[in-house]
């Protein structure tokens, strides 16, 4: 799954939860002064933005394979460390960075196991690797409405359940094959409010990872159709929504 869209679409389908969960995501990888951390398949910087507070600019790098969003990241950050690639191939040296951090990255890789042995190669010795995945699985997370009128219409719609990662446990088991150790789960939970369906529901317009495509690849009557199903499950506006995430820390 690739993520070539403009970096304001991301940020308005995803950016109102990915936000808030960085700060959660951080504190739960224990990412304090002084240090130096990665932001692997950092997109449009929710997580980046954080790691640099904590950190400064100089004590943090990302990468991240879509062009469009490290345009973005390099716009608001002009001396950051930003490199194009992919979790499975990190363009840096071994034991560089204390931290090694993927948000929301972990369910899109091609490799899971070994993007997180390369987090592992990356990170010095007793240093901390951790991710976070959206709920896909068991229904906690943000998109949980969304897929379950998707799956109303068409049961054989793939919702993003059988992605890597997105079950409990899935991503101890991903760590441990890769090598990792002192492996610990967690879950981080935010709250969301909306103000109307509307606004809750554009940003699904906007054809931003698996849902946005799932929408762009409906027919004017399918996706009025979806919209007006998720309409019935959703409660009246405003409403919020609680997203959690599966966590994983483990020593390099």
């Amino acid at each position: 799954m690739t993520f070539e869209v403009a970096a304001d679409a991301y940020n308005r389908f995803m950016g109102r939860y990915s936000g808030p969960l960085a700060t959660r995501f951080a504190d739960w990888a224990g990412v304090t002064p002084p240090g130096r951390a990665l932001d692997v398949g950092c997109g449009t910087g929710a997580l980046t933005r954080e790691l640099v507070e904590r950190l400064g600019v100089d004590g943090v790098s990302a990468v991240d394979p879509s062009q469009p969003f490290l345009a973005a990241l390099r716009q608001s950050f002009p001396t950051l460390d930003v490199q194009a690639g992919v979790a499975e191939q990190l363009p840096y040296p071994d034991d560089l960075f204390d931290h090694a951090l993927a948000q929301l990255v972990v369910h899109f890789m091609a490799d899971p196991v070994g993007g997180f042995r390369e987090m592992g190669r990356v990170t010095r010795p007793g240093g901390t690797v951790a991710a976070c995945v959206w709920d896909l699985g068991g229904g906690g997370g943000p998109l949980t409405a969304f897929w379950q009128a998707a799956r109303d219409l068409d049961p054989d719609v793939n919702d993003e359940s059988g992605l890597p990662g997105v079950h409990e446990g899935e991503l101890s088991r991903l760590c441990d094959e890769a090598g990792l150790s002192q492996i610990e789960d967690g879950v981080l939970t935010v709250t969301v409010r909306h103000a109307t369906f509307d606004e809750w529901w554009e940003p699904y317009t906007l054809g931003v990872g698996p849902a946005g495509a799932h929408v762009q690849n409906l027919d004017e009557a399918g996706r009025v159709a979806l919209r007006d199903r998720c309409r019935e499950l959703l409660p009246e506006p405003p409403f919020y929504i609680l997203a959690s995430a599966w966590a994983v820390r483990a020593r390099a």
